[in-house]
């Protein structure tokens, strides 16, 4: 059965276009027929960081409008067989997204046969975002390890309790799950940032990764390829770990504990 998983915030600029990437991209890895649908319509950018932006002939938008089919709109994946990438438009509104519109692309989706539909959301509470977690079963909340994208998460968590489909409907609630990305154990040992431990404790959602703070994460994204395949790269690792919880595995939450160098290390030339 398709699983519909919305990749969500209240902020931007906090890695969601890339944990929905990275995401996708290690359910591919695992054998599953992923699609990813980029909901920001106006503002697209999961095309780049999938690296197919030259081959977008169709979008979303055109196929809701009945402009072209699934088929013709659909981007296979450079590097996983299994992964396919719908991409929003550039030049049309966000109220082009109808509600109608969006469930006929998934339920066609279903039809085709993918095990899970990443639907990477904009930032905010705007049309796109609740078009994007409409029909969710599961939601990844993505948020920085920061007060006001707490806050702004913890916005978007009542908002999919309330306006999801199956909160409408009575259904059994939208399974969360708590992403945290830039998260620099050093900066915490040192008082400068919010712990995982806080963070969960404020938003009260299942923790499902830990994402370090990287250089490689930019890289991977100006050279259009998802981070999860650099793999020499901690937070590849991180997000390896955090696709094999969501399928159900035990995994050590890595990356969230700071080793002080000893005084050699600082004597000649550590950390």
């Amino acid at each position: 059965m398709t699983r519909i998983v919305v990749v969500t915030s209240g902020k931007g600029g906090v890695g969601k276009t890339t944990s929905s990437a990275s995401f996708a991209s290690g359910l591919a890895l695992r054998g599953f027929k992923t699609a990813v649908i980029d909901f920001d319509v106006g503002l697209r950018n999961l095309d780049l960081i999938m690296g197919c932006e030259r081959r977008v002939v169709y979008d979303l938008v055109n196929v809701i409008q009945g402009e072209a089919n699934l088929h013709q709109a659909l981007i296979k994946d450079k590097h996983c067989e299994n992964l396919f990438v719908l991409p929003a438009s550039q030049t049309r509104d966000k109220d082009a997204l109808t509600e109608e519109g969006v469930e006929k692309v998934l339920n066609d989706l279903k039809q085709m046969g993918f095990d899970y539909v990443v639907c990477d959301s904009p930032a905010g509470i705007e049309r796109g975002a609740v078009m994007a977690l409409t029909f969710a079963d599961e939601a990844l909340i993505v948020t920085n390890p920061e007060v006001s994208s707490i806050r702004d998460s913890d916005r978007i968590l009542g908002i999919l309790q309330s306006k999801s489909r199956r909160a409408k409907e009575g259904q059994e609630a939208v399974k969360e799950h708590l992403v945290i990305t830039r998260y620099s154990a050093k900066r915490v040992d040192e008082g400068e940032m919010l712990s995982y431990k806080d963070v969960q404790e404020l938003l009260r959602v299942p923790l499902l990764g830990v994402i370090p703070e990287s250089e490689t994460v930019l890289q991977a994204s100006n050279a259009g390829s998802p981070v999860i395949h650099n793999k020499e790269s901690d937070a590849a690792e991180a997000y390896e770990d955090l696709v094999a919880r969501f399928l159900g595995e035990t995994r050590e939450m890595r990356f969230v504990s700071y080793e002080k160098p000893g005084i050699l290390k600082r004597i000649f030339g550590g950390a």
